[in-house]
């Protein structure tokens, strides 16, 4: 596709007066109404007119400002006019399923049938569900392209394709396997980008695959989502325990924790479990049904804290969670705003408490860089009180990350997938996760 210049619309926090007025069809204004969705967010408000007028349309919002029927509803109305497939990626399997579901609920008035392709579940049952030609597929992109592949999908049947999280697919590897897909799919199509940040590298693939995209913007990158306490604790490596021992105490409701490895994950658990709470756990090595389980089961009030790593929380959608505590600092610093911005959702207030010890200076000056705001500093009376080291070790840098439409790339021998991927049949996850 051609280059074209980006064009820019800022868009007020206005939300009007509902959802009439956007050029939404009655029968998805009647859907709205009996799911009591009565006042749309802002980024609906903005985003979804220009989508029905079949505009690219590149949507910054952070998680929790309802990007998902930012694209489901206008997705839907315009399938409905013409026989057409819709393409849904997102990065991980649970926010597939989380999308899936919603959209089943728009789509089941016009009959439409959808299809989730995500690794970890047995190929046979989408192969099937493909066969019945399903009006929207929501996958993750190794298992899209392993039945696209297969010729399972009949790509030129796509005239509109959402990118969902596309932040995390680029932190997540999935920028060549993405590109491939862009690369196949039909010249004329409409494209629709969400995510919660727009690093550069995004940009290099939005310059190249898209047609003239008018740009929404809710907030800048690293804004924080309001409504949210931020506290942030400094504390001995050892005396972590303790102090979630304390915090857990004080305040009551349902709690997100945030460790950086899978490892952590069964060490902090027991710990939990024994300070007497439900908790659960959701990382690569649980199963795809294990962790549905246990999200369901955070859902549902069964588990009251919820263990999880950066990459396998994608998807966590859960209205009223009330505490977000950042055990471990994120190895991404954007990762901050993802991980806080899971409270305070729909309207409520959140807090988020974050541990830090006393080398992670670094760390935290890179967090409130980001954020452009001091994370205040608060004190338990009954752990010991530390403060950061005068010279302590600068923060943690990561790789740089490969971006899209790079044409450097060269898949890895084995692979025609993507570098990270090496097995058929499931999304790229990475291995310390």
């Amino acid at each position: 596709m051609t280059k074209q210049n980006n064009h820019e619309q800022k868009a007020a926090p206005d939300a009007g007066t509902g959802f009439f007025g956007l050029g939404i069809a009655p029968r998805i204004l009647e859907t709205l109404e009996r799911i009591k969705f009565k006042t749309p967010t802002p980024i609906q408000h903005k985003a979804i007119p220009l989508a029905i007028e079949g505009k690219d349309v590149i949507g910054i919002a952070q998680t929790g400002t309802g990007k998902t029927h930012a694209f489901a509803i206008p997705m839907i109305q315009r399938l409905a006019q013409k026989d057409a497939l819709a393409i849904v990626l997102a990065p991980t399997r649970e926010l597939a399923l989380q999308i899936d579901e919603a959209v089943r609920v728009l789509a089941q008035p016009f009959g439409m049938r959808t299809a989730c392709l995500i690794g970890g579940a047995p190929m046979r049952p989408q192969e099937e569900a493909l066969r019945r030609r399903p009006h929207i597929i929501i996958a993750t992109p190794g298992r899209f392209i392993d039945h696209m592949e297969s010729r399972n999908i009949l790509m030129v049947r796509v005239n509109m394709l959402v990118i969902d999280e596309a932040d995390r697919m680029l932190d997540m590897g999935f920028a060549p396997q993405v590109e491939k897909i862009l690369m196949l799919l039909p010249r004329q199509r409409q494209t629709m980008l969400f995510s919660a940040t727009m690093p550069a590298e995004i940009m290099k693939m939005v310059n190249t695959y898209m047609q003239l995209p008018v740009h929404v913007e809710m907030a800048p990158s690293g804004t924080t989502a309001e409504g949210v306490t931020q506290e942030l604790y400094i504390v001995k490596r050892e005396a972590k325990i303790s102090l979630l021992s304390k915090v857990l105490s004080q305040y009551q409701g349902s709690v997100l924790l945030f460790i950086r490895t899978k490892h952590s994950a069964h060490k902090i658990v027991r710990a939990i479990r024994e300070m007497g709470h439900r908790v659960a756990e959701i990382h690569s090595d649980k199963s795809l049904p294990q962790r549905r389980e246990a999200l369901e089961g955070f859902k549902s009030g069964r588990y009251r804290v919820l263990v999880a790593t950066d990459i396998a929380s994608r998807g966590i959608d859960v209205t009223k969670i009330e505490l977000v505590i950042n055990y471990d600092l994120p190895e991404d610093v954007e990762n901050y705003v993802h991980r806080i911005g899971r409270t305070a959702r729909a309207g409520c207030k959140g807090r988020a408490i974050s541990f830090a010890t006393p080398d992670q200076k670094g760390d935290v000056k890179n967090i409130e860089q980001l954020i452009r705001k001091q994370l205040p500093i608060v004190k338990h009376p009954d752990i010991p009180a530390e403060e950061f080291e005068s010279f302590a070790r600068p923060a943690q840098s990561r790789p740089p990350r490969r971006g899209f439409g790079s044409r450097g790339y060269r898949p890895s021998q084995g692979s025609s997938h993507s570098a990270p991927r090496k097995s058929s049949g499931g999304d790229s996850w990475r291995r310390r996760f």
